[in-house]
């Protein structure tokens, strides 16, 4: 782990009040996939870590590789065609990568829970929302139908479902968007897991129902001091729910902030690119910015920075070395905690 992501983590656990263990730590992590057109490198390099009731918000495009990091960390990637030739995903202290297939199966669900983007693709046309939840409970703990039902409509009331007993024996098309989510919300909860990956909890709903989806799981989180990496290229779902920001490019994260100094200040083209995106009240009636071009083919990643082929700031240097996430500093030289950036001319970016 690097010098930034220890003084981030330092600062967010102290806030998050835990004892300075990491619930999870992935470390210099590295995947592929092997097609007929040659290896596209999806990870390469990543690191970060959460702790208990410490909100990780991991932004970028399509294809910066969030989602496939935390398939990484579940387990569920399909391999072949995916391999991790390097790496280590450390659950309290042990690698989940030299596990055993039934030790891995043990800590998913009970332990780390994920939150499927599309809720009507992840959830089974075919049975009940109520059967689905209680099969948490008959798989890993050996209950009666009846004792998983019970459970089931606990859980949706949990997640507040409004009339949870009348609505159990429903089926998932027989929900709304935002309701589904809340049902994919109580999956995640059902084993209260010490870690949840949300990947995109809020795409497909609208702005109220994404708020009330993001506050529920906020609360949740509260409760049981659970841990969250929430996955997203929104940068408003994140704003008012996430500790700390990691900002990925091309498989790389390319800066690490907590959530409001990244907000003020980003310290990388990219992220300056992604806030300028966003549509503002101030800005009413002109044209929204746009980051010129398209992410890189994964197939054939550009020599140097990955970012130069879009980047305004684009210098010689950019197109040969890659650049490291290296600490974040004022023009005095004085430190900012939990700050770094992967850019040759990161102080013309903060400071310009």
């Amino acid at each position: 782990m690097t010098t930034i992501e220890k003084t981030a983590d330092d600062a967010a656990r102290q806030g998050a009040g835990d004892d300075g263990t990491p619930l999870l730590e992935v470390r210099d992590l590295h995947v592929e996939f092997h097609t007929r057109d040659g290896v596209a490198k999806a990870v390469n390099g990543v690191n970060y870590s959460v702790h208990a009731g410490e909100t990780l918000a991991v932004l970028g495009e399509s294809g910066s590789g969030k989602s496939v990091t935390a398939q990484a960390i579940m387990g569920i990637l399909d391999m072949p065609p995916g391999r991790i030739p390097q790496g280590q995903i450390l659950f309290r202290g042990e690698d989940m990568l030299t596990m055993s297939g039934e030790e891995r199966r043990k800590i998913r669900g009970r332990k780390i829970a994920m939150i499927f983007q599309d809720a009507l693709s992840a959830l089974n046309p075919v049975l009940s929302v109520g059967y689905q939840l209680g099969e948490m409970f008959r798989v890993h703990q050996g209950l009666s139908k009846k004792e998983a039902k019970a459970k089931a409509i606990e859980l949706m009331d949990r997640v507040r479902i409004p009339a949870a007993k009348e609505r159990v024996s429903d089926y998932p098309h027989q929900f709304s968007g935002g309701m589904r989510q809340r049902i994919m919300i109580a999956m995640a909860l059902a084993l209260e897991p010490d870690l949840i990956i949300a990947d995109e909890p809020t795409t497909a709903l609208d702005v109220t129902v994404q708020a009330q989806v993001m506050d529920l799981l906020a609360e949740l989180q509260r409760e049981f001091n659970m841990g969250l990496i929430l996955i997203t290229h929104d940068l408003g779902v994140v704003a008012d729910v996430a500790d700390k920001i990691a900002v990925m490019y091309a498989g790389r994260i390319v800066e690490t902030a907590p959530v409001h100094e990244l907000y003020k200040r980003p310290a990388h083209p990219y992220t300056r690119g992604l806030l300028d995106s966003i549509p503002r009240l101030d800005r009413k009636g002109q044209e929204l910015y746009a980051i010129k071009g398209l992410p890189p083919n994964l197939l054939k990643i550009p020599s140097g920075c990955a970012f130069n082929p879009r980047c305004p700031k684009a210098q010689d240097i950019c197109r040969t070395e890659v650049p490291a996430l290296v600490p974040v500093t004022e023009q005095d030289g004085t430190e900012l905690p939990g700050r770094g950036s992967a850019c040759h001319f990161w102080k013309e970016t903060l400071h310009g």
